[in-house]
């Protein structure tokens, strides 16, 4: 069996052959070198040959297309971007007003894309369901969270509240207190569209070499072991994988987030859970607990993750009984049904972070690099974006693109936010992520005392702030 078709449940359900692309083999001129074929990489390339067929694009990739991240998520297609609440907080209210408009339109996009190149990755726009179950803290926070959307001038149309007879009309969750909804997300198949915008970018003209990692870059040149690319423009859409291209794992931390895909579950316990529309759902907690339903009939679930002293990538994603014993624990909170279903697939990948939570898509014009990341985990949508951006303005576009908080359309690499060096990350990851574990074992306790509960509330919530 081809080992490409372990990396997780979507790459297995593939019926393609999967047999690589040839390698890089000598050297190559271009306009844009893509260093990537992930949703940023091929995003970008996508969007440069639709506007400019003229440009000679070359992607160089170091498996296979949609090894990394975009094989591997748990397939939410937001309209969102992570921290758009504090980044759009500033502005006047009109161009808040078409920045919220500009993210929320992000499944359309893909979703036009996906129809007009003819790539079926099973997209259904059936938003997005954030629960509170598990304890009431959770609904205080939620509550909390909408007024806060309510202030940034968000209405009804974009996030509503669902009482808990409500949320059941969609959603079946224990002891649930009532749930956001919002429209603005699709759940799709993410290595059919990781494979599909492939196929597409080829046929558009670009020329895409697997199993060519890139060992050395410098400002109009990338070079693989049996090559290089001189480019006028060098894209390095690695994202979760910035620490094997230096100085990039200075500004981006690699964690990691692990997923389980239950087997296909009967109509008689779907009826008793519901997400009959591709809803996607999440647990509204501090380590985030999300899921959808396949188009199989299988429950998709993912929880948390983890960080590698030094930034190390992590390779083996054979979940431990501990990593697959949390996930059952959490899954069965919330869908006691389910406490004995059997998992067939378990799988997890590196996602990037920058620095105060700061998405970012710059273009490095002395250096000619243009570049996006930082995207939390929410970069299937936030990819589109990004390569959107990035052609133009790569290309010297003007577009309200490029009108954004998180645009930087003429900034050095290294003005991005550095993450402290070793052990400061390592221990304060660590610091952060117990608080977290304290809190929810905490708050799922019902027999904790109201003190030990605020306290557990207060401290998490102090070293959440930190991260920002």
């Amino acid at each position: 069996m081809n080992p490409w078709r372990n990396i997780s449940l979507w790459m297995d359900q593939l019926e393609e052959p999967l047999q690589p692309r040839a390698s890089l083999q000598g050297d190559l001129q271009a306009d844009v070198v893509v260093v990537g074929a992930g949703y940023t990489g091929l995003w970008t390339a996508y969007y440069l040959k639709r506007q400019a067929p003229q440009l000679q694009v070359v992607i160089l990739e170091a498996e296979t297309a949609g090894f990394g991240a975009s094989g591997r998520n748990g397939g939410w297609l937001m309209g969102n971007l992570l921290g758009e609440d504090r980044l759009l907080a500033g502005l006047p209210t009109a161009e808040r007003k078409a920045a919220f408009e500009l993210l929320h339109g992000i499944p359309d996009e893909v979703a036009a894309v996906a129809s007009r190149e003819g790539i079926d990755c099973e997209l259904q726009k059936g938003g997005v369901l954030y629960c509170a179950a598990r304890y009431p803290e959770q609904e205080a926070r939620l509550r909390e969270y909408l007024g806060e959307l309510r202030a940034l001038g968000l209405s009804e149309d974009d996030y509503r509240w669902l009482a808990p007879n409500e949320l059941a009309e969609q959603l079946r969750v224990a002891n649930a207190y009532g749930a956001l909804y919002s429209p603005h997300c699709a759940t799709i198949q993410p290595a059919r569209l990781a494979r599909g915008l492939a196929r597409c970018v080829e046929g558009l003209g670009v020329e895409l070499h697997e199993r060519s990692p890139v060992i050395d870059w410098q400002p109009g040149q990338v070079r693989t072991a049996h090559g290089r690319v001189t480019a006028d423009w060098v894209v390095p859409a690695i994202e979760g994988y910035a620490a094997t291209l230096a100085p990039l794992g200075n500004h981006q931390l690699p964690v990691q987030s692990l997923i389980v895909a239950t087997e296909q579950l009967p109509a008689d316990v779907w009826a008793g859970i519901g997400l009959e529309r591709g809803q996607a759902f999440s647990e509204f907690s501090r380590q985030v607990t999300y899921g959808q339903r396949s188009r199989d009939d299988r429950l998709i679930f993912g929880a948390r993750g983890g960080y590698r002293f030094g930034g190390r990538l992590r390779s083996d994603f054979n979940l431990t009984e501990d990593e697959l014993g949390l996930r059952r624990y959490l899954m069965a909170e919330l869908f006691p049904q389910l406490r004995n279903v059997r998992f067939t697939h378990s799988w997890g990948g590196n996602l990037g972070m920058a620095r105060g939570f700061q998405p970012h898509m710059l273009r490095d014009t002395r250096n000619r690099i243009a570049l996006a990341g930082g995207y939390g985990g929410e970069g299937v949508g936030a990819s589109n974006l990004g390569g959107r951006t990035l052609a133009d303005l790569i290309l010297g576009r003007d577009s309200l693109l490029l009108r954004q908080p998180w645009v930087h359309p003429d900034s050095p690499v290294a003005s991005l936010r550095r993450w402290e060096p070793e052990p400061c990350r390592w221990l304060g990851y660590n610091a952060i992520i117990r608080s977290f574990v304290h809190e929810d074992r905490v708050l799922a306790d019902p027999r904790s005392p109201a003190w030990r509960r605020r306290l557990a509330q207060a401290l998490a919530g102090r070293m959440e702030s930190l991260m920002k």
